[in-house]
């Protein structure tokens, strides 16, 4: 390669890329939709965790980090998945290719919703839970209540963190599987318009 294309290949390199049309109504629709979904859950973790006893606001927690954590594997898998193999299966009627179709032509939405929007939400949801079951925890202890909290909330951290970092491995690994798997069982409460 001599200098001059060297040169060009750089500055393509260094171009920066247009920004793209922003969708102000998919941004206004996933803020309310966040704000919804993360009012209900936080009531309902406020209101369930500190009135049950510590092994079912345990289970409780594990299962708001489980969901987090699957929803950030869709999130990737869609993201990372091939349209090719589900525009066959759609052209053979395959259930669950259609969806999978439409997931893949907008990635950007299902990750954001996800990721974003499931994920994220319930990350803050473990963290609130986290740290009310450390404070019921705490008089069980001989600790003091400070440290209890601090371990509870680290652990809760570091298994979501975790989670997630074994998840996004095997969903760029397994991305059409994962992404398939999801469309069929979404296919069942939801029907494409055609």
């Amino acid at each position: 390669m001599n200098k001059d294309e060297k040169k060009s290949l750089l500055k393509l390199l260094k171009k920066p890329k247009k920004l793209e049309h922003v969708e102000y109504k998919w941004v206004v629709k996933i803020v309310l939709l966040t704000f919804s979904i993360s009012f209900f859950l936080s009531v309902l973790s406020e209101t369930i965790i500190p009135n049950v006893n510590i092994s079912s606001g345990i289970i409780i927690l594990v299962l708001f980090i489980f969901v987090g954590v699957l929803f950030d594997m869709i999130g990737v898998a869609v993201t990372a998945a091939d349209i090719v193999p589900f525009n066959s299966m759609n052209s053979r009627k395959v259930r669950g290719a259609d969806i999978a179709v439409l997931f893949k032509k907008n990635a950007d939405k299902v990750s954001s919703f996800c990721n974003d929007v499931v994920g994220d939400i319930c990350g803050i949801i473990s963290g609130t839970s986290s740290s009310i079951i450390a404070i019921n925890l705490a008089p069980l202890t001989p600790f003091n209540k400070f440290y209890v909290i601090i371990f509870v909330t680290s652990t809760v951290a570091a298994l979501t963190i975790g989670g997630k970092a074994i998840g996004k491995s095997i969903a760029i690994n397994n991305s059409n599987t994962i992404l398939y798997d999801f469309s069929k069982v979404v296919s069942k409460f939801y029907k494409i318009k055609k």
